[in-house]
């Protein structure tokens, strides 16, 4: 399982060290995502290589809602480059929105430009970019750098687009994704049940595609 950190631009909600103390002790079942203050750009791309290098984290999240800013904004791109340098992949919150934060800072298609831009960042958009999935998954099938995951998302309501997708051309791009606790692990297994998906498709959904994109 992956677990993130939380680092806002007046919040530090859930800190690096916390999460890889916490993944330390888990003996190897947890994964840590991080995360860092893009108030202070230079000081983040710091902080993004001790992330890697230091806590052996997998990943480097960004939510542009929390900074009010949209993912093509330049104060993301250091980013962007030490993701590169450092050979792990943005997890992106995208659709989903704080409604404090305006609506189209999360549309998936700020992404197509920061795919095109950074060929070789690989970007997990979340959320399937409800309530734009079409839009996301445009998105993921121009740039073969960009995936989905289904955080937040309960698959008894997944869009038949998507499914459409994860069963077809897209059976390596969408990743399964919880986000627990707005939707729980648990509960979100069970329900894929339902969905009676082939064999191969809920093993890449599940498993092979995570592996791959963030080379567990």
């Amino acid at each position: 399982m992956l677990i993130n950190a939380w680092v806002g631009p007046r919040n530090l909600a859930i800190s690096n060290d916390e999460v890889a103390a916490v993944t330390t002790e888990a003996g190897g079942r947890l994964i840590g995502v991080g995360s860092v203050d893009m108030s202070r750009p230079m000081e983040g791309v710091h902080e993004v290589r001790r992330c890697v290098r230091e806590l052996g984290f997998k990943a480097i999240r960004l939510l542009p809602w929390l900074w009010q800013a949209p993912p093509t904004n330049p104060r993301f791109y250091p980013l962007y480059v030490a993701c590169v340098e450092e050979g792990v992949p943005l997890c992106v919150q995208a659709g989903h929105q704080n409604a404090l934060a305006p609506l189209g800072v999360g549309r998936p298609a700020h992404l197509d430009q920061i795919a095109g831009e950074f060929p070789d960042l690989v970007i997990v958009a979340g959320h399937i970019g409800h309530p734009w999935t079409d839009e996301a998954i445009a998105t993921a099938e121009r740039h073969p750098n960009v995936c989905l995951d289904t955080s937040a998302c309960d698959p008894e309501r997944f869009p038949p687009r998507l499914l459409e997708y994860l069963c077809g051309a897209g059976g390596s791009r969408v990743l399964f994704a919880s986000d627990a606790p707005t939707v729980a692990a648990g509960e979100a297994m069970r329900a894929l049940d339902g969905l009676d998906l082939p064999d191969h498709v809920r093993a890449s959904f599940l498993a092979e595609n995570a592996a791959r994109v963030f080379k567990l």
